[in-house]
């Protein structure tokens, strides 16, 4: 039986351990399924997909960071509103959209990124 509760933090923790602490590895083995489905078309389809490119994401981009702004849970579907810095001249504003199985495992991600700009026809921001 779904937990939204249960989910929404194993996001937050799989997201603070994969991306923060560059420990996609660990991250995979406490928060992933048996299955992982992939819909990003910039990475693989599994879970040594994902182990291996954030870990080339670790090395190439030493320092990068993720703030996650909102959180929200809807049965076993979890999304994530997150600030992603990355080093060089480019942040971004992303929705992660996670599914998770009934025993509070992901097993499938999908994501939108945008570019923040540096100009605004509005005065709201990003988040």
């Amino acid at each position: 039986m779904a937990d939204p509760e249960r989910n929404r933090q194993n996001a937050i923790a799989f997201y603070e351990l994969m991306f923060n602490a560059c420990k996609p590895r660990e991250a995979v083995a406490r928060y992933v399924g048996d299955r992982y489905i992939q819909h990003n078309p910039g990475v693989g389809d599994g879970k040594q997909a994902f182990i291996d490119y954030f870990e080339r994401m670790a090395r190439e981009y030493p320092g990068k960071r993720v703030e996650i702004k909102r959180s929200f849970s809807d049965g076993n579907h979890v999304i994530l509103h997150c600030f992603q810095q990355w080093p060089g001249d480019r942040d971004y504003a992303g929705i992660d959209i996670f599914r998770f199985s009934d025993d509070g495992k992901i097993v499938e991600h999908w994501d939108v990124l945008q570019v923040i700009s540096q100009t605004s026809e509005n005065k709201n921001g990003m988040f």
